[in-house]
């Protein structure tokens, strides 16, 4: 409804979620109306409520679908028009698998041009609403057309006239094939089966395949394949994990490094996250030269929650001997370990104050020790104890101030009034 107006709306035309004026008013088995958009929401976002959210009752998986309330819709829209309010469109008929099963059989053996113009009506549907997304996933055969897409076109090479072939079949759309699968695949948020069911499919090459596709230039391309690694990882066996290869580890390492993109490079960091704790990933991933990489990340000043992802990823790589002696050898790595402790969050004091204790404990070289009291490190081990920054960092940061007593506490480089903080 259009601001300023004082027509009062009757209150039945209005979503109790979104209080609102209904735009496509659907009804559960409940028996309550709510507007499309936000009740698919509520049942079908990160969280899965499942439950009717006026009567709480709870939605087996059949009664989640709702059914259009035409009559409300109609009564919406009349009055609508003879307030000269806002009017809304007559909303489109949801998808159903059919149609999509329709169009990926159509596809299949099909040229280039139709193969392109069936992925962007499917890039539209599910485009359209997360029921639409459900019901594209849940399609029968979709999500392998997709996957096939991105394996049959992501290894090939492509020549200026490949590209003018692209560009002549999709006149709309010089993204390649793959390109958009990958997107189609990205959005549609797969569910933990699906992502293992692609990952098990032609004995687990589909890393492989997402490798090819990280090692291109187009940065679009990477930051869906990136992403979509983010979701895989997540839902890998430990197995798995320790067995990723070494050249995915670098491409990974290499969206970081090149600054893809601010999505693309939290998604990098996720998924380093999640490796390196596991087998030989931490050593992996200093060879790919993650630790000069995350070290200048942290230089740039970005985002906050990349911050605290890039002092995770280094506490793990400081886990080995490779990634202490990469973040010592740095010439900012202990200073801009130690600045991130207490101006990130708790958790990123705590990952700092752990990579400094592991370097402190591990390679405590008279070098090292002498070079954490000359950049601040010791001053702020200090200033934890002081503040309010957790017990595990507190405990750690005592530890470590305990253990090099000798060499910090009557220092000269520490300034006289830290050093009545020193722990006894």
């Amino acid at each position: 409804m259009e601001e300023g107006s004082s027509v009062e709306v009757p209150p039945y035309f209005l979503c109790p979620i979104s209080l609102e004026i209904m735009r496509d008013p659907v009804t559960l088995a409940t028996g309550i109306t709510y507007d499309r958009t936000s009740i698919e929401r509520w049942l079908f976002d990160a969280a899965h409520h499942a439950t009717c959210p006026v009567t709480q009752r709870k939605l087996a998986p059949e009664d989640r679908d709702a059914t259009p309330n035409h009559t409300l819709r109609r009564l919406i829209q009349a009055w609508c028009a003879m307030h000269e309010v806002e009017r809304f469109p007559t909303p489109r008929a949801p998808v159903d698998a059919c149609r999509v099963a329709a169009l990926v059989d159509e596809a299949r053996g099909a040229g280039r041009r139709h193969e392109l113009a069936t992925l962007r009506e499917i890039k539209a549907i599910a485009a359209e609403s997360d029921r639409n997304k459900r019901c594209v996933e849940a399609t029968p055969g979709t999500v392998d057309f997709l996957v096939s897409v991105v394996r049959h076109h992501c290894a090939a090479s492509r020549s200026a006239e490949d590209l003018l072939e692209l560009s002549l079949d999709s006149p709309t759309s010089t993204s390649p094939p793959e390109e958009d699968a990958l997107s189609i695949i990205y959005s549609l948020k797969p569910s933990q089966k699906s992502l293992l069911r692609i990952l098990e499919r032609n004995n687990g090459d589909f890393l492989d395949t997402l490798l090819h596709v990280l090692r291109r230039p187009s940065y679009r391309s990477r930051t869906y394949t990136v992403l979509l690694l983010k979701a895989m990882v997540s839902v890998m066996e430990l197995a798995r994990l320790m067995a990723v290869r070494a050249d995915v580890v670098q491409e990974v390492v290499r969206v970081v490094s090149d600054r893809v993109s601010a999505k693309a490079v939290k998604a990098a960091l996720h998924v380093l996250c999640r490796l390196c704790p596991w087998g030989r990933n931490r050593v992996k991933a200093v060879e790919a030269g993650a630790m000069a990489v995350l070290v200048e990340l942290l230089l740039d000043e970005g985002s906050r929650h990349s911050a605290e992802l890039a002092v995770v990823a280094i506490e793990h790589l400081c886990g080995c001997a490779e990634g202490r002696s990469e973040l010592v050898a740095h010439p900012a790595g202990l200073a801009v370990v130690s600045k991130k402790a207490m101006r990130v969050s708790l958790a990123t004091t705590e990952s700092a104050v752990r990579a400094l204790h592991a370097v402190a404990k591990h390679s405590p070289t008279p070098a090292v020790l002498q070079e954490m009291l000359a950049v601040g490190v010791v001053a702020k081990l200090l200033l934890v104890l002081q503040v309010d920054s957790g017990e595990r960092a507190k405990a750690k940061a005592k530890e470590l101030l305990r253990t090099h007593a000798r060499v910090w506490k009557e220092s000269p480089c520490l300034q006289p009034h830290l050093k009545a903080y020193y722990p006894s």
